[in-house]
């Protein structure tokens, strides 16, 4: 209660809008808003991913295509649905890993925030390092739920690609994957998410963190300051800092998205249980070291949209959901 009346009571700030921590959210409205509105964002970008992932998994002359005759290719044999297979498991699937993600991220900024207070460094350093510790635990908390649903949701979207087998719908993916090689193999490719897309989770929101501050800081705004930003230049600096921090993020980590989703969906590597090295050495052999960048413009273009997107519609919830004041 003493929470509540100091997050209300509070002065008001030039910058607090922009950076809205957990003690001034009311944690139901931020997670039922966060569901509705993160589900139409996946809905908008869910075609890119599937485009990315057969581009990454055929080995059928589809991999080297371009995007755009890839989406076309897919259009024309399965048509809208062929676009969005696999979303239904994904939105529904994700709705509590979502909570567990932005909760463990919010969490983890608050109490950075709490530790690094006393720290003698730059400002934009210390929000910079912040935002990606809390980033990174978020993603290695998060990983434990969201590998079997990446395992599940990426073989729907690979139906009927050579080196995959045929399931009917999502139960029968898990029956069969279990009933294989029992349940570790709806965690196929976790060490490599976890080592790999943590650190890249990191890299992503301590970018987009010390981005924003720099941006605000060259515009003038300061939270000593009377004036305060509006809606539509919140709006446009936290989308430019998410684009950047997006699509660095593709850039470097592509390579391991690729094997990743090979490791993920691809059964017929012959003799034993497929494993990392004995996918990148598979994909080497196919394309050289190009090949690890199959899917790249999708992926680009959807970590970019999805930096974008994401960030401004997690601000937008966050707004929504501040504890009003009585």
């Amino acid at each position: 209660m003493a929470v509540e009346i100091e997050a209300a009571t509070a002065p008001e700030l030039a910058l607090a809008d922009t950076d809205i921590n957990w003690n001034r959210l009311d944690k139901t409205r931020f997670h039922i808003i966060g569901a509705i509105l993160f589900t139409a964002q996946s809905a908008l970008l869910h075609p890119t991913a599937v485009v990315k992932t057969r581009m990454q998994v055929a080995g059928s002359g589809l991999s080297h295509m371009h995007a755009i005759s890839v989406f076309r290719n897919i259009l024309k044999i399965d048509g809208i649905s062929g676009i969005f297979r696999g979303f239904g498991t994904s939105a529904v699937g994700s709705l509590p890993g979502r909570v567990l993600a932005l909760t463990s991220l919010e969490v983890s900024k608050d109490m950075m925030l709490k530790y690094t207070e006393s720290l003698n460094m730059p400002e934009a350093t210390r929000v910079g390092i912040v935002n990606g510790v809390a980033g990174m635990l978020s993603n290695l908390v998060s990983c434990v739920y969201y590998v079997p649903l990446d395992v599940i949701c990426q073989r729907l979207m690979v139906q009927g690609l050579p080196g995959t087998k045929f399931c009917n719908g999502p139960f029968d993916v898990a029956r069969k994957v279990i009933k294989t090689e029992g349940f570790r193999g709806l965690y196929r490719g976790f060490g490599l998410t976890a080592v790999t897309q943590s650190p890249a989770s990191a890299l992503w929101w301590g970018a987009y963190g010390a981005a924003q501050h720099i941006i605000w800081r060259r515009l003038g705004y300061r939270d000593d300051l009377e004036k305060k930003p509006s809606h539509m230049e919140m709006v446009t600096v936290q989308a430019t800092a998410g684009m950047v921090a997006g699509a660095c993020s593709s850039v470097i980590t592509t390579p391991i998205d690729t094997v990743k989703t090979r490791l993920q969906v691809i059964d017929d590597y012959g003799v034993g249980r497929p494993s990392v090295m004995k996918t990148a050495k598979t994909l080497l052999k196919e394309d050289g070291w190009r090949g690890f960048y199959r899917g790249f413009g999708p992926r680009f273009l959807n970590m970019s949209l999805y930096g974008t997107t994401m960030i401004v519609t997690y601000e937008l919830i966050k707004r929504l959901s501040v504890k009003q004041a009585r």
